[in-house]
């Protein structure tokens, strides 16, 4: 829309549409501040269900303060909305870290809104552990899962896992039942493994192409069972370099952006000089916007991507319509996680959770529950 409103009221959106026909909308309100986008684009905020750290700090640092220093980094380059993820580590490390963010969940961060908790790992494939430590990798337990989910409650909102291991698809039943999100990721699964999955529950793919088994013509994988599979949304780490732009291009004409997340799969260094830091306990080398190993350095550990570069990268890079690209940094997310009801659209009735890019699609503006928290 050319010449669009967007109003907010009571941090609710009372009305997105052409400026013309505001009228009703207008009608009895108090302006009590104007904002102009100044020929950039307005767009719904971005919701990064895939998220490690930012601004120096990570969720494995259990410390509200740790959750909220990444929410603010992240509200920087038009994240409204984020899902901490974790890395593979002792079970009594992971019930830290699920009783912080339960306890900081939706409440104010002044940066991004904080959705809750990804487990990813520990019930990883050690043959796809990526940056993962391989001495917490173990198979899923019933018993783990039980206690994560009375300590999380209803901030526990995904886990990646590997369907090939045992106890895998009980798990992943079980899990579907309390509405946890189930993703496929850090496997070895084959075709027939990962489809396995997908009917008992499974309805995404972390990180498609990163750290699974890939796509062969006699052999499809995980990666073929998520691209073939129209039950499954897949995440993307469209930073060019976790995943090359012409496989960014098949999936999304095989998904679409109704079908693909992007992500950023973002470790503590954003927004830092470059140097050696952490993800999870292993060392980790921040040079020249790329995050390796320092003792594996041909193994990238996480990134040091931003929502706003995603979309950038989607469009100028693969060639994907703008409102498709921010679609996939929006409403689909919103679509996975369950809040699509109240996230992911500009809408009457929806959160004001906005972003304003400048034409050259970097953030101008954030806006979460109708309060800036970013404004450059």
């Amino acid at each position: 829309i050319d010449d669009g409103l967007l109003v907010i009221e009571g941090g609710k959106i009372a009305y997105a549409g052409p400026a013309a026909n505001a009228g009703d909308a207008l009608r009895g309100v108090t302006v009590v501040e104007e904002w102009d986008a100044r020929g950039g684009i307005i767009c719904p905020g971005f919701i990064d269900g895939h998220v490690h750290g930012g601004g120096g700090a990570d969720a494995m640092d259990a410390s509200a303060e740790a959750l909220v220093r990444m929410a603010r980094a992240h509200a920087a380059h038009g994240t409204t909305a984020l899902v901490a993820t974790t890395m593979s580590a002792p079970h009594e490390q992971l019930l830290e870290v699920a009783h912080v963010v339960r306890k900081v969940q939706e409440t104010a961060t002044g940066g991004a809104r904080l959705l809750g908790l990804h487990l990813e790992g520990p019930y990883i494939n050690p043959e796809r552990a990526g940056a993962h430590n391989r001495a917490w990798l173990r198979p899923p337990s019933a018993a783990e899962l039980a206690q994560l989910a009375a300590v999380a409650g209803p901030a526990f909102r995904t886990i990646t896992l590997a369907p090939e291991l045992p106890g895998a698809e009980t798990a992943i039943r079980w899990l579907v039942e309390r509405a946890v999100s189930v993703s496929l990721g850090h496997t070895a699964a084959t075709y027939e493994q990962a489809e396995a999955a997908v009917d008992a529950g499974a309805r995404a793919a972390t990180h498609l192409f990163n750290a699974m088994s890939g796509l062969h013509h006699r052999a499809p994988g995980c990666a073929g069972a998520a691209l073939a599979d129209a039950r499954v949304r897949v995440e993307l780490i469209a930073d060019g370099v976790h995943v090359h732009p012409g496989a960014l291009r098949l999936a999304y004409q095989c998904k679409g952006a109704a079908g693909v997340m992007l992500v950023t799969d973002c470790m503590r260094a954003l927004g830092c000089p470059d140097g050696e830091y952490t993800l999870g306990d292993l060392p980790v080398v921040v040079r020249e916007g790329q995050a390796r190993l320092r003792d594996n350095p041909a193994a990238l550990a996480g990134s040091l991507l931003t929502m706003d570069q995603a979309v950038r990268v989607m469009v100028q890079q693969v060639g994907v319509p703008l409102a498709e690209a921010v679609r996939m940094a929006s409403l689909t997310p919103a679509e996975a996680l369950g809040l699509a009801h109240r996230l992911g659209r500009l809408a009457a009735g929806f959160d004001a959770d906005v972003v304003v890019l400048d034409p050259d699609l970097t953030t101008a503006m954030t806006i979460v529950a109708g309060e800036v928290v970013f404004r450059r």
